[in-house]
């Protein structure tokens, strides 16, 4: 099993440094390590490499509705509802696109810029380490410190836009200055790019948790995709014309003084051709639900079943070599361990953040007798946040009514707990059957009918209370958090698989080869290109992964009225919820309407009011969000 369970001591290098208290603040290495002292060997680079890497923990671990920005793009697109209890507002915010205060979206902001400051602090030190007969690692590190740069810097403009654009440890007055992102910042976000992929190594290494060359060509496509589309307007990139883009001159790794179009097909070429990452067998394999202790209750006659995996081979189950966390479809991704506390030693306050917390956020939300696994079995209570709308459900349900084709998609019983007692749905006219014995508590709102099975934590017979299943997983050790049913959730949050390399080569290309593969996994019947096709296969493949508010965005591109977004934000309007445990109430816009909200926005949160008044003004706020305006602030609906 790799299961990716650690031992708190593993901590140590990743934990010991605190991340920036604002995003101006000198990272405490540069204070109490000068840079003329530290590093002075291999160990300490890949101590600052593990530090920089650490930020992915403390936001894909922490709280979601604080600073869990993968999380936020699904509560923000058209996947997910707000739902949660009625106390669960930040949530609700987020999917109505307010804010209930100034600095709501502060979290990710500065431990975005913690990222930053710590990848700079590793490319400006590594040479103080004498790298003879090491050069090979020396590279890897620098390219490691690149990328993780160029890929914290596209978070950060796809969350705020214009920032400013932060390259070194010593901030200089044009650092401080809120810059284009389109014409600054995205050619920085490139250049970091292929640094990394000419720098590291194309040595693949399954579940490694570092990135190599076709990490970071893979995710090159996808910065470049979302630039091209939202920014440059070109929503059909196979059939659209995109004009290079300059690189920056004399960074190490970076041998192109331009980007084109064809330059970003040819990298996502060599990961298909030569990467070795491939398509797992079955789509369930990737996820934690198909474990083999539940595929063993499954088959065992006694106690539960969980019907829907019975017909697995066990050698297809998650923790299973080739599965599951490391597994060979698996480029990128954030990993846990069971290192979790309520309070992070060294500086940390963020609870949870070595736990894969979303297993939390999306699980159920039950109290009284549905906290008892007769109620929930196979899965795990918890806080029914960004429960799947019912717009997903309607819109896969009519996808596979084709008229002259019809199927059935694998991934939707695979993505969906189909059937949780619900609202009637609208695709069907009528409730589906109940997967499980679940009904909606009192204090639940904007329920849909529907959970995340993805993602959602898994527990078994075997297990005691409502403890997932990998407290019976070979090798565990609880974390020392010591609430199972919050801190002990160690699947893998995918950020980039290899199926995303496929979609992105057919939607550049226009060749329906590599989409074709993605289809034939899920029983799609296998069609030629087209931008719709792409579009639904995207939705349906990465159905809770972070990337639909995104591609919705860089679909409708920049300013644009009317677009794929905002009308697929509005489809929301007038869908039937459950709210405090009835079925009467109506899905809407508690300020105006989502497309009001999207189109004012363009998609971007509001920057932090704390940083504009720190930056003296020389960061300003986006569009859309004048505190004075109450379209922008949060009502309380239910």
């Amino acid at each position: 099993m790799n299961n990716k369970i650690l031992t708190a001591a593993a901590l140590l290098s990743a934990a010991s440094f605190t991340a920036c208290n604002d995003m101006l603040d000198t990272d405490p290495r540069v204070t109490e390590m000068t840079q003329a002292t530290f590093p002075g060997k291999p160990a300490d680079v890949e101590a600052l490499n593990a530090a920089t890497y650490s930020i992915m923990n403390t936001m894909g671990g922490g709280d979601a509705d604080n600073q869990n920005i993968f999380y936020w793009w699904e509560v923000m697109s058209d996947n997910c509802f707000g739902s949660g209890g009625l106390q669960d507002n930040k949530v609700k915010s987020l999917h109505h696109l307010t804010e209930m205060s100034v600095d709501q979206y502060q979290e990710p902001f500065i431990l975005l810029y913690g990222g930053i400051s710590r990848a700079n602090n590793q490319i400006e030190t590594i040479d103080n380490v004498d790298w003879t007969g090491k050069e090979a690692k020396r590279n890897q590190l620098l390219g490691e410190g690149y990328f993780m740069r160029g890929l914290y810097t596209l978070w950060l403009t796809q969350l705020f836009g214009d920032v400013p654009l932060v390259t070194s440890t010593t901030l200089t007055p044009e650092m401080e200055e809120q810059v284009s992102a389109e014409e600054k910042i995205y050619p920085q976000i490139f250049s970091d790019f292929i640094s990394g992929m000419n720098l590291m190594s194309k040595n693949v290494e399954f579940g490694s948790g570092h990135a190599n060359s076709y990490v970071a060509k893979a995710f090159l496509a996808r910065a470049y995709m979302f630039w091209a589309g939202f920014y440059k307007k070109v929503p059909e990139l196979y059939t659209g014309n995109v004009e290079k883009v300059d690189l920056v001159e004399g960074q190490e790794g970076c041998d192109k003084t331009s980007l084109t179009k064809q330059d970003v097909i040819d990298a996502l070429m060599d990961v298909v051709n030569n990467s070795g990452y491939r398509l797992l067998k079955d789509y369930r394999s990737l996820w934690q639900y198909s474990n083999s202790l539940l595929l063993a209750e499954a088959k065992d006659g006694v106690g539960h079943a969980y019907d829907y995996i019975a017909d697995m081979d066990e050698a297809d189950c998650f923790d299973m070599p080739g599965n599951g966390n490391g597994n060979p479809e698996e480029l990128f991704q954030i990993q846990f361990m069971n290192a979790s506390k309520w309070a992070i030693p060294g500086g940390y306050s963020t609870p949870r953040m070595y736990c894969n917390y979303l297993s939390c956020f999306w699980a159920l939300r039950v109290n009284g007798n549905n906290g008892n696994r007769d109620y929930t079995y196979p899965f795990t209570q918890g806080w029914g946040q960004g429960t799947p709308s019912c717009n997903i459900y309607d819109d896969w349900t009519i996808a596979e009514n084709n008229p002259t084709k019809p199927y059935i998609d694998k991934r939707k019983k695979a993505s969906l707990i189909i059937g949780v007692d619900g609202p009637t749905m609208a695709a069907t006219g009528e409730k589906e059957g109940k997967e499980i014995n679940y009904d909606f508590v009192k204090d639940c709102c904007e329920a849909s009918g529907y959970g995340v099975k993805k993602y959602n934590g898994v527990t078994l017979d075997a297990c005691d209370g409502d403890n997932p299943w990998w407290r019976k997983a070979p090798g565990f050790s609880s974390s020392s958090l010591d609430n199972g049913m919050q801190g002990d959730h160690f699947e893998d949050f995918y950020l980039m698989r290899y199926a995303d390399v496929l979609l992105m080569a057919t939607e550049l290309t226009g060749d329906a080869q590599y989409m074709n593969q993605v289809q034939a996994r899920a029983g799609v019947p296998q069609t030629a290109y087209s931008l719709k096709a792409v579009q639904d296969e995207r939705r349906w493949e990465f159905a809770f992964e972070g990337l639909r508010f995104n591609d919705l965005r860089r679909w409708t591109g920049k300013g644009n009225k009317g677009g794929i977004a905002s009308k697929a934000l509005q489809a929301q309007e007038g869908k039937q919820i459950v709210n405090k445990g009835t079925e009467k109430a109506i899905m809407k816009h508690m300020t105006c309407s989502w497309t009001e909200r999207y189109e004012a926005t363009d998609g971007f949160l509001s920057k932090p009011q704390a940083q504009i008044l720190l930056s003296n003004g020389k960061i300003k706020q986006n569009d859309g969000w004048d505190a004075a305006d109450s379209k922008t602030q949060y009502v309380t609906l239910y």
